[in-house]
């Protein structure tokens, strides 16, 4: 299993949305930042929620910063998470083998809105940093 599943798993097994303190929405985020190169090397995956400005993040938790700029949007099919959202990033580097996408690789993060509620029947945003 990769780091992705695995931090899912202790994000819900660990009830980590209701300790997020200060927060703006129901939404959940899920971030890919520092990227050592490309979407073949090492980069950081964070799961969230938007807060207030200025909410400190808790101890064990940490704050990151959505990067301005712009972003390519892919919507999942509609199905199971566990296979629209892996099949909407194949999609994602697709179209970035043919050149229809110039990605940055500063910040990607996928949105988990009411659409995404029903885990078998979820539908899934992925914003993709552009350069």
């Amino acid at each position: 299993d990769g780091i992705v599943p695995k931090q899912w798993q202790k994000f819900f097994h660990e009830g980590i949305l209701a300790k997020i303190p200060s927060r703006t929405g129901s939404n959940i985020y899920a971030l890919y930042t520092d990227y050592d190169s490309d979407r073949n090397g090492e980069y950081n995956f964070t799961i969230g929620a938007l807060v207030k400005n200025g909410t400190a993040a808790p101890t064990g938790m940490v704050a990151k910063q959505i990067a301005g700029g712009q972003f390519a949007v892919i919507s999942s099919d509609k199905g199971p998470l566990r296979k629209v959202v892996p099949a909407a990033w194949q999609a994602a580097w697709k179209m970035e083998d043919a050149g229809k996408l110039r990605r940055a690789y500063q910040t990607d993060f996928e949105i988990y809105d009411k659409r995404s509620q029903d885990p078998q029947n979820a539908r899934v945003d992925i914003y993709v940093g552009l350069k």
